[in-house]
């Protein structure tokens, strides 16, 4: 009898020892490594720092569809991996219910090297970018009291919420920090273009290309700025407004009248992997896109200065100049960035 005492005796603390170490495992930190051809850190990664359950946990989330009102519609459903994180083929993202937005999904790439996010800088803050998509009526409409009631009873959440945070907790803060941590880390850097400007051995641009890119310089360069390709700057580029949506886009937010029709400059990293172009996706190709800057450009109050000079609107180019324009865009895909499976939740 004594013997069988001692027995379960064991067998308990065994089942003790189990539940108090079920979700210890180590969360190593991830050391954040900025690309040499890029440009200074935005983010401030002291206020959330990566670590790899951190990064697993917002993995999971960016692609779980309980973020949504209907638990269909989540992060990835509009921020595809092929198509550097856009809604491929879609102008305007679709959302819950199949109810279409006024804006072409933009690309969720390089987050931590910008400053301000979405077409009219609806937000500022990494952390804090999640709330505009899940409150919108057309893309998530859900809420985050109800998306945390959703997701506490599962037990995957459980255990990666207690390894990701010290303290464990399944709330709105820690996913959205979660969140944040793995958009941070999807970084685009490894294009041709990336290659060339950091002396790979064996990369070279072509004559067309090396044309394009000084092209580029000379045209291009002062709004698409730095190897991130945007100034993280509004402007107006002179595209007529859709008459029935009637888009004001930064004014919606800024509520200056002097920011009318004003748009962010998108990253052209991967570019040609993200038709439909503009903030409406009204455009479906690079050739459409250059047309549009050399003979489309409309005069408004707000037009860019950039695009008005001694009495000529747009960007001149001619037919060569547009292929080579184009050649050297291509050169800024990165299919190493596109195709990597640890931004993959599913693989």
């Amino acid at each position: 009898m004594k013997k069988f005492l001692i027995f379960l005796s064991i067998i308990f603390l065994i089942g003790c020892s189990d539940d108090s170490t079920e979700y210890e495992e180590i969360n190593e930190p991830i050391n954040f490594i900025k690309p040499s051809n890029f440009p200074d850190l935005a983010y401030n990664f002291p206020n959330n720092p990566l670590t790899e359950k951190g990064f697993e946990l917002g993995k999971k989330l960016f692609f779980d569809g309980r973020l949504s009102r209907t638990n269909i519609v989540s992060c990835n459903f509009c921020h595809e991996q092929p198509y550097a994180f856009t809604h491929h083929g879609h102008n305007l993202s679709h959302g819950v219910d199949d109810l279409i937005g006024i804006r072409n999904a933009p690309a969720v790439q390089n987050m931590a090297f910008q400053s301000e996010y979405f077409y009219d800088g609806a937000s500022n803050n990494l952390e804090m970018l999640s709330i505009v998509p899940i409150h919108n009526p057309v893309e998530m409409d859900e809420n985050l009291p109800s998306i945390i009631n959703k997701i506490k009873v599962d037990v995957s959440y459980q255990k990666l919420f207690k390894q990701a945070f010290t303290d464990g907790q399944i709330n709105s803060t820690n996913m959205l920090k979660a969140l944040a941590q793995y958009m941070t880390m999807l970084v685009s850097s490894n294009s041709k273009y990336d290659k060339y400007v950091r002396g790979e051995a064996g990369v070279n641009l072509t004559a067309l290309e090396l044309q394009g890119k000084q092209l580029f310089e000379n045209k291009c360069r002062v709004c698409h700025a730095t190897d991130i390709f945007t100034d993280n700057t509004f402007r107006n580029t002179g595209v007529p407004p859709n008459p029935i949506i009637n888009d004001k886009g930064r004014e919606e937010v800024s509520g200056h009248v002097a920011d009318r029709y004003k748009f962010k400059v998108p990253s052209l990293r991967n570019v040609e992997l993200t038709a439909p172009y503009l903030h409406d996706g009204r455009l479906g190709s690079l050739e459409a896109v250059l047309d549009f800057y050399s003979n489309g450009v409309q005069d408004s109050p707000t037009l860019d200065p950039i695009l008005k000079q001694n009495g000529v609107f747009g960007i001149p180019l001619n037919n060569q100049e547009k292929q080579a324009l184009i050649a050297f865009l291509k050169t800024l895909t990165d299919h190493e960035f596109v195709t990597n499976p640890k931004f993959d939740f599913r693989n």
